[in-house]
């Protein structure tokens, strides 16, 4: 694209120009309002930033950092009930930081062509977690209300967080649920160690990425500006919106990303 070029940090000697930073931005900020009011903003950010001409492993990666500021935003809101937790959250972070570094290292070792194979499949999953993850959130903690077993919640946990580390869309519904499968039955307490765990292991995740060198650190940086801007914008806007129309929205829009990326991959 011409324009004026930026200082900025290359990524394989590339620098971004004025017109890519002012799109990543914008991305930036759609994606952290949509974050801050819905959820399920990776369905939205992930294709963006391949549409700009990042390789999919590169663009998942990086998406992880431009998303951060979006994921931590709501932390500060729950101190009282972080600080009251004590030794119950050691154990969650290690369990969940395991499984979240251990993903991450998958992807980064990962063939890239397997990986675009496995786009379409993401997608959906992500899709069905974000559309259907408060139903299966109500089954589990039904089922595990009956036969509760920490060994096989902590081992779950240790599973999704795998998943969280490779991919991560749509993960939030189900920490949530393995919080109060746990015990932690008051929500905004489940809430709050949902926030950490999912703020801890993307941190972890960006560690193992920028090693691996598969973050884009000029689009990450630009989308990241962006995403704080618009996580605290949407946070205000959140109670003047109807989340369900916008949760409507997303899973309409995973549901056609599944579609194109089935399309273009299995052709």
């Amino acid at each position: 694209m011409s324009g004026l070029t930026i200082p900025a940090f290359s990524w394989k000697g590339q620098i971004l120009d004025t017109i890519q930073t002012a799109t990543l931005v914008g991305v930036g900020v759609f994606g952290g309002a949509w974050n801050a009011i819905a959820g399920g903003a990776t369905l939205l950010t992930f294709p963006a930033l391949m549409v700009l001409g990042l390789p999919p492993m590169t663009a998942n990666a990086t998406n992880y950092l431009a998303l951060l500021p979006s994921n931590a935003a709501a932390l500060p809101a729950y101190r009282g009930e972080l600080r009251g937790l004590g030794r119950a959250l050691p154990p969650l972070l290690a369990v969940s930081g395991l499984g979240a570094m251990l993903g991450s290292a998958l992807l980064v070792i990962s063939d890239p062509e397997l990986f675009v194979m496995l786009i379409p499949f993401l997608i959906l999953f992500a899709t069905i977690l974000f559309a259907f993850g408060n139903r299966l959130r109500e089954q589990l903690l039904r089922l595990v209300g009956e036969t509760r077993s920490r060994t096989l919640i902590f081992a779950a946990l240790f599973v999704f967080s795998i998943y969280g580390g490779y991919f991560g869309a749509g993960l939030g519904i189900i920490l949530l649920a393995i919080t109060q499968m746990l015990g932690f039955s008051d929500f905004h307490v489940a809430n709050s160690i949902k926030n950490l765990l999912a703020t801890s292991f993307t941190i972890l995740s960006i560690v193992v990425f920028g090693v691996g060198g598969l973050i884009a650190w000029p689009e990450a940086i630009a989308m990241m500006a962006g995403s704080a801007i618009g996580g605290y914008a949407g946070g205000r806007l959140a109670r003047q919106i109807n989340p369900a129309n916008l949760r409507g929205a997303v899973i309409m829009f995973g549901l056609i990303l599944s579609v194109v990326y089935f399309a273009r991959t299995f052709r």
